[in-house]
């Protein structure tokens, strides 16, 4: 669990479980980011982390497997309503999510804490102006959640 008080906001994260996006957010053209694997490896001690990807380039599997982590397939038509509802099913208010596509908008509007990553294969608007924070590539995302003084320093009222 990662526990964080924002200051004069009257808000405390309690955060337990950690979605993912695949394309565009951990990969580029389908080739994990490096430097990924090993956050998620640390992060894997605080939080219960989900991929979730409609898989464009085919090897959402083999990232997952590479992580040890689970993926979650949904649909190409309808993947933006399956990783809101399945962030809804794990508990929206103690989940983070991290991405940075269209299908992406709705978990990111839910979660308790969302980020957009604005990365090589670009970021939807939608998806930056559901977000709690923006950054320019997925470590920083992640060593956001493995630092969570970073969380408060930018999210401090």
């Amino acid at each position: 669990m990662i526990e964080v008080h924002l200051p004069g906001r009257n808000r405390t994260l309690r955060l337990g479980c950690l979605l993912l996006d695949i394309n565009g957010t951990l990969t580029v053209d389908g080739e994990l980011i490096n430097g990924v694997a090993d956050r998620i490896e640390a992060l894997k001690k605080k939080l219960a982390i989900y991929l979730l990807s409609a898989d464009t380039y085919g090897r959402a599997q083999a990232t997952a497997d590479a992580l040890g982590l689970e993926f979650i397939r949904v649909n190409a038509e309808t993947g933006g309503v399956d990783k809101r509802d399945y962030m809804i099913k794990l508990g929206k208010e103690r989940s983070a999510a991290i991405g940075n596509g269209c299908n992406d908008v709705l978990m990111l509007e839910e979660a308790a804490l969302a980020i957009a990553v604005m990365g090589r294969e670009g970021c939807c608007s939608e998806a930056l102006l559901r977000s709690d924070l923006v950054v320019a590539d997925i470590n920083d995302a992640l060593d956001i959640l493995l630092d969570p003084r970073r969380l408060v320093a930018t999210l401090r009222a």
